[in-house]
């Protein structure tokens, strides 16, 4: 079943969004080569805890941890541990808040120090991808139409669209319908309605879509080892325009202050 929001239900989800956005925002501070995933998962815990929201995936459906932090080759659901971050990385960090009875959902991906060109790439490429899907958010136009845009812009620059992993409603769950794929053609899916509000979050491979699970039954990884990025809003479908709940100026103002982080060419 979908849920429109009302006025007042989207400025809940908006706070709840902001939270995840200041939350990535905090990370990027710390996000440096040396710093292992888990003293990242345990800075966001403390600030979520501290802004008087409550971790969204810790302990969703057994996650063990506050944030999913996917390095290089994991595509999502990276489960934060001792790994030492490298110069070079390429590090999602997905986030998601519950704040008064709301949920909020955002994905940045980091690039660290040296990054290959490669890489570069595929941010710039994954972050327009998702700029594009958002344009597509408009009443009267089909779900289709993002995962088409998103896969469109993707395969033109000679990269890969995941489609096991999909975005999603969100609202008082962290997963509601609709789902949301980045595949997809424009007569496709449901009409999209004024005040439906959706996860868009592409996730570009750099070779191969094809992907697999862990033994951990967490971590999803490319079969061919190359690099995935993934980036998410959490969006309101509007008549003329998409309103954008999440906020990726928070977390480039702290990029812009870290020397050890690689500034998008779109920002």
């Amino acid at each position: 079943m979908i849920f429109l929001k009302t006025k007042d239900e989207i400025e809940l989800i908006r706070e709840s969004c902001l939270t995840v956005s200041r939350t990535l925002a905090h990370v990027a501070r710390f996000l440096q080569p040396g710093v292992t995933t888990k003293e990242l998962d345990r800075i966001a815990e403390e600030f979520i805890q501290n802004c008087g929201g409550k971790p969204a995936f810790k302990g969703y459906q057994g996650f063990p941890a506050t944030l999913c932090i996917s390095v290089n080759d994991t595509v999502v659901h990276g489960i934060p541990g001792d790994y030492r971050i490298k110069d070079g990385d390429l590090v999602s960090v997905d986030c998601g808040v519950e704040l008064n009875g709301f949920f909020g959902d955002s994905c940045y991906t980091f690039l660290v120090g040296n990054a290959t060109a490669g890489k570069q790439k595929l941010c710039t490429v994954t972050r327009r991808c998702l700029e594009l899907g958002i344009e597509q958010a408009l009443e009267g136009k089909r779900l289709g139409c993002i995962g088409h845009a998103v896969q469109k812009h993707a395969e033109l620059a000679g990269f890969s669209v995941v489609r096991e992993m999909v975005g999603h409603g969100i609202g008082r769950q962290l997963h509601e319908d609709p789902q949301v794929p980045n595949y997809g053609r424009t007569w496709q899916g449901i009409k999209l309605q004024a005040g439906m509000v959706l996860a868009i979050e592409p996730m570009i491979n750099a070779g191969s879509r094809k992907i697999f699970q862990s033994d951990d039954g967490w971590t999803v990884k490319t079969i061919d080892g190359k690099p995935s990025a993934h980036y998410e809003h959490t969006v309101v479908v509007g008549y003329d325009t998409a309103e954008v709940l999440s906020d990726f100026n928070l977390i480039e103002n702290e990029i812009k202050k870290n020397s050890n982080l690689w500034q998008n060419s779109l920002q």
